[in-house]
């Protein structure tokens, strides 16, 4: 019987061969939850011969995959205070369909590239991690496109946590068939051009210029590239297309882009409206400012308070948030979800378990509240709903009172 070759490892699966500065890249597509993807990379591996493993990592995907108690060293407190806890919570959704396909088939997400590092690993071969920063991913895709469609991105994570449909092992199968890939990357580009070309089209040059990198510092003849099956054509053709040097493509593709001030100005300028408005009706008549004041202080104190209340926030922690509401004109910059996630941490203090847990706790959407930790960034952004709802119906509620 004749020994397998890398050919017949391949057979079957979405691959392609590109050669650039003489380094010949065997480029290899999968489906993150698939275990004929696992197979086939542990088949390429055995079978061929290779001067180095490259893989759709980052550095911190590779950390998580390699401590799975990295969510233990999450500052929760800090993630708040900087303003992430929206990243964060994105992060955990993602990863939490992602998981809930795998538990369907009884495989990690992310398998196949956990194969590929591990047998690098044992045959002493040099792993390359060539995938940008997930951070840096989501921060261009959520700004590259409309605050509509963003609303859109927002439902779709939210959608998410909801469906429960099974999906058959063909299906996930069918993920790796490059026709239909590039079909539906052609209809997902035409929704969202913007949202594509941070998701796919950004990452396939970035990979395509890492490796350029890569041989440029380590010089290798043969390299077996593992990425999911949706960025093969793309860094196929990036790596015959680029012209310019690895380190001027990379550069741009890894700025992380800073948010916009904008909306607090506009925040800023809907408070100042309001407070001008009270102090119009006060000038009417102390009747009609402390009616004006009422508002105020019922809609925000409420809108925060309900939000609270919807993250399962602690009794205590819906008053903070009650109170903080109709105090934000001294302090127009600190969100009340602040001050509720604050307390809410004080009084519900996250254990190591629910870090631990945590990944495996929001795989379903009742795990959200279940767990200390989703719950707090639950209560959090839920405050600051609540703030601006109760926000805009006090304006329009005293603007048409006095109008």
């Amino acid at each position: 019987m004749d020994a397998p070759t890398i050919e017949s490892a391949l057979v079957g699966q979405p691959h392609a061969r590109a050669s650039r500065d003489g380094v010949e890249y065997t480029l290899l597509g999968t489906a993150h939850v698939s275990r004929a993807s696992v197979d086939a990379v542990r088949a390429a591996i055995e079978t061929g011969s290779y001067d180095a493993i490259a893989v759709e990592l980052c550095e911190s995907r590779y950390r998580a995959m390699h401590d799975p108690e990295a969510w233990r060293n999450l500052d929760l407190w800090r993630v708040i205070r900087d303003g992430k806890a929206g990243m964060v919570a994105a992060n955990l959704a993602l990863s939490a369909y992602q998981r809930r396909l795998a538990e369907q088939f009884g495989i990690e997400p992310g398998a196949e590239l956990k194969a590929a590092v591990d047998m690098a690993a044992q045959r002493g071969l040099p792993l390359w991690l060539i995938d940008r920063e997930i951070s840096i991913t989501l921060k261009r895709a959520y700004h590259s496109v409309r605050w509509r469609d963003r609303l859109g991105i927002v439902g779709g994570l939210i959608t998410s946590l909801f469906e429960r449909g099974e999906v058959s092992e063909e299906d996930i199968e069918n993920l790796k068939q490059g026709d239909m890939l590039q079909s539906a990357f052609s209809e997902f580009a035409a929704q969202s051009e913007g949202l594509y070309r941070s998701l796919i089209g950004e990452r396939d040059a970035f990979m395509a210029a890492r490796l350029r990198e890569e041989t440029g510092k380590h010089p290798a003849r043969r390299v077996l590239t593992v990425v999911g099956a949706g960025h093969l054509a793309g860094i196929e053709r990036e790596l015959d297309a680029q012209s310019d040097a690895s380190d001027a493509v990379l550069a741009p593709l890894n700025i992380a882009p800073k948010g916009s001030n904008w909306p607090k100005w506009i925040g800023l300028g809907v408070l100042i409206v309001i407070a001008a408005a009270i102090g119009f009706a006060f000038s009417r008549g102390n009747g009609h400012g402390a009616k004006a004041l009422e508002d105020w202080i019922v809609f925000t104190a409420s809108g925060c308070a309900l939000g609270a209340l919807a993250g399962g926030g602690h009794p205590l922690s819906v008053l903070a948030a009650a109170i903080s509401g109709p105090l934000k004109p001294f302090r127009p910059f600190a969100p009340s979800g602040a001050f509720s996630a604050g307390m809410e941490m004080w009084l519900r203090h996250p254990r190591v378990a629910d870090f631990e847990s945590l990944r495996d706790d929001v795989t379903h959407w009742t795990g959200w509240w279940k767990n200390r930790v989703s719950r707090t960034l639950l209560v959090f952004m839920l405050t600051n709903i609540g703030m601006m709802i109760g926000e805009w119906t006090a304006g329009i509620r005293i603007l048409h009172r006095l109008f």
